[in-house]
């Protein structure tokens, strides 16, 4: 099923497909829904998963004005509210994955998990791997290639727009996302970090992320780049499914999600004696 709705801020394009609890599928930069191809039927076997498409991205119209992954995260809470209608679990990859981490701290009701694949909480030029590739993010550039097809397919702006979303793309790479490690701490909701190992945000970055939210997960997906949900798709899914489906088990030696850990104890590896660790998963 696709329609759009009309939301505050745009008339936003969306997807759905399954049944169960609510899942959005949140793509990431110059992306459409297709790029989750991938993963769309596994993820539906088991959950209602919803696609939007942002703003300027796919078959949602641009928006006057420069484009801010606060402004996308707002119509994604506008989305849930309107067509979800309650709390849904998060997936999103890439720039999808900093509004998913957005929607996290402002709207702790709206979101059940959440799995930030390849995000960042600092501008490119603090985060990436490869900060000299933003002066690549150009209308023409041959990597884009891909890219600008899909969106000429589709968009309701016309292939002779395909340079303003661009350029707008661009300017907030280089100045956002801005997110201040004592919101990170704020998010209440089970979190997954997942990165490819030679992905464009480093990672330390990743880590640093990992590290900001409390009790979160933190998986680095082998031999995979940016592009690891098309890459290996099959670990990829068995990786947030397992994550989205279960509760985190008790581990035996747990150090940063040990109770001292989160109570503010201290004292060695806050995790205690092996001994410890088994009374606790008794």
């Amino acid at each position: 099923m696709d329609d759009y709705v009309e939301l505050p801020g745009v008339r936003t394009w969306y997807e759905t497909d399954g049944t169960g609890d609510p899942l959005l599928l949140l793509h990431g930069g110059l992306c459409t829904n297709e790029t989750w191809q991938a993963q769309r039927a596994d993820f539906a076997a088991h959950f209602r998963v919803l696609l939007p498409e942002r703003r300027g991205h796919g078959h949602t119209p641009d928006v006057d004005g420069p484009l801010s992954y606060q402004d996308m995260a707002d119509d994604t809470v506008a989305f849930i509210e309107r067509v979800v209608g309650g709390p849904a679990h998060l997936v999103g990859w890439s720039d999808g994955g900093v509004v998913a981490l957005l929607v996290a701290i402002a709207r702790p009701d709206l979101v059940r998990k959440v799995v930030a694949i390849g995000a960042n909480f600092l501008p490119s030029p603090q985060s990436g791997a490869a900060p000299a590739m933003l002066d690549q993010i150009t209308p023409d550039a041959p990597d884009l290639t891909m890219f600008r097809e899909a969106y000429a397919a589709v968009s309701p702006d016309g292939a002779a727009h395909w340079p303003v979303v661009v350029d707008k793309l661009a300017a907030m790479l280089r100045t956002e996302p801005a997110i201040p490690t004592e919101d990170l701490a704020r998010i209440a909701a089970p979190t997954l970090v997942l990165v490819g190992d030679d992905d464009l945000i480093t990672l330390e970055h990743t880590i640093a992320l990992y590290r900001a939210i409390p009790g979160s997960q933190l998986a680095v997906v082998p031999g995979t780049s940016h592009a690891l949900v098309m890459e290996k798709p099959e670990e990829v899914n068995r990786i947030i499914l397992d994550f989205l489906a279960k509760e985190p088990i008790p581990t035996m030696l747990p150090l940063r999600r040990s109770p001292a850990a989160t109570t503010g104890g201290s004292g060695g590896t806050g995790g205690g004696t092996p001994a410890d660790a088994t009374r606790r998963r008794a």
